[in-house]
C-alpha cells in the first residue's frame, strides 16, 4: 500500500467531488483523510489515499477533470507518518473582528512559540468581519492560562477578540 496526496483546485462546479472520488475508487484507492471547501468561489480539495496505484495511474485517471482548464490536479506519493505520542491537550481557538493583514500570522506565532501544533485552521471574511477558527494541540506542560493571556493581548493589539476553549470530543 502506498499513500498519495492529491489536490484538486479551481473553479467550483457541481460534481467535482463525485467525479474525483469515483475515479479514485475505480483505482481501488481508499480515502484516508480529506478536506474539501470553497475559498472565495474556488474549489479546494486535498485527499490522502492509500492503495496500489502509482502516481502516474492516478494522474491519468483524474486527467479528465483538468480537460477544460478550470481545475488543476496534483498527485504525489507521501510517506506514512507515525506521529510520536505525546502528552497534549486539545483546544479550539477563535479569533474575530475587523479584517486587517497580519491576524493569522500574529496569532499562530504565539501558538508555535509554546510548541503548539495547529491541526486544523479555517478563516472566513464576511464584509469587514474576519473569523479564524483553529483546532490546536498544546503540550500538557504548557500553562494554558498564560497562552490564552498572550493570545488575547496580541489580539487586542490587532483590534480583534480571541477565545480559547477546551475542545469537546465531538468538535474534533
Amino acid at each position: 500500500m502506498t499513500l498519495h496526496a492529491i489536490t484538486v483546485l479551481g473553479h467550483d462546479r457541481p460534481g467535482i467531488i463525485a467525479e474525483t472520488t469515483a475515479r479514485l475508487s475505480d483505482l481501488g484507492l481508499n480515502l484516508e483523510d480529506t478536506t474539501m471547501t470553497l475559498l472565495r468561489g474556488h474549489f479546494a480539495m486535498t485527499l490522502i489515499c492509500a492503495g496500489g496505484a502509482s502516481d502516474a495511474e492516478i494522474e491519468a485517471a483524474l486527467g479528465g477533470l483538468t480537460a477544460d482548464g478550470t481545475l488543476t490536479v496534483t498527485v504525489r506519493e507521501v510517506p506514512e507518518e507515525h506521529p510520536e505520542p505525546g502528552e497534549v491537550t486539545s483546544w479550539v481557538l477563535t479569533v474575530h473582528g475587523g479584517d486587517r493583514p497580519g491576524i493569522v500570522s500574529s496569532i499562530v506565532t504565539e501558538v508555535a512559540a509554546v510548541g503548539g501544533n495547529i491541526t486544523d485552521l479555517t478563516t472566513r471574511l464576511a464584509g469587514d468581519l474576519y473569523l479564524l477558527v483553529a483546532e490546536i494541540d498544546l503540550p500538557a506542560s504548557v500553562v494554558v492560562a498564560d497562552v490564552e493571556a498572550t493570545i488575547k493581548a496580541v489580539a487586542a493589539d490587532l483590534g480583534v477578540g480571541a477565545t480559547l476553549r477546551a475542545a469537546e470530543t465531538d468538535d474534533l
